[in-house]
């Protein structure tokens, strides 16, 4: 591996977590329904942690209400206690084999809890990218005591690496700034 390699891979990953928070950005819905905004909701099924999307489908039923209908009769509890524990603010209820989500009114203590929410995975998300960072810095470290680079190489590679790191932070900070703008909109 060349420092090139490495300083390519560091980047295309790091585009990839800014591009997984605009996705998940994008979940975060102002007040309307959206399939999305359960994609994060675990439920137990049968000892194993999966999304609501592996057992039960999630449709939009009006612009303000989801409908989940589970696969399995059995799991519709568990599916509506996961909804009503997520930190989303949701409040199902069931009917028959269906679970009906209404979309609460974007109160201001629910944007509030909104931007905590888009705030965390901001935060996330320039955790990922400083691991990125490290697994560059020591790739670049292996190379350097494998002796294919020299000491001022690996430490310019290092740098550039850096800048990288600062450039996608500023990136998330903007993308968190514009979400948060959004949210706040009345």
């Amino acid at each position: 591996m060349t420092i090139e390699e490495v300083r390519k891979t560091a980047e295309q990953k790091m585009q990839r977590t800014l591009e997984t928070l605009k996705t998940d950005f994008g979940k975060v819905r102002t007040g309307r329904a959206h399939a999305g905004i359960l994609d994060h909701v675990m439920v137990d099924y049968y000892g194993s942690m999966v999304p609501i999307s592996q057992v039960a489908n999630v449709t939009v039923q009006d612009a303000r209400t989801l409908g989940v209908a589970p696969w399995e009769k059995k799991i519709v509890a568990v599916i509506e206690k996961a909804i009503r524990d997520s930190d989303l603010g949701l409040n199902p209820s069931t009917q028959g084999d269906l679970i009906r989500v209404p979309m609460p009114a974007l109160t201001e203590e629910r944007r509030r809890d909104l931007i905590k929410v888009v705030r965390g995975e901001a935060e996330d998300a320039k955790v990922a990218i400083r691991n990125i960072r490290r697994d560059a810095n020591g790739a670049l470290k292996e190379l350097l005591k494998n002796k294919e680079i020299g000491e001022d190489q690996e430490r310019r590679a290092q740098d550039d690496i850096q800048k990288l790191t600062d450039r996608h932070v500023a990136d998330i900070d903007r993308v968190l700034q514009t979400k948060e703008a959004d949210l706040m909109v009345v």
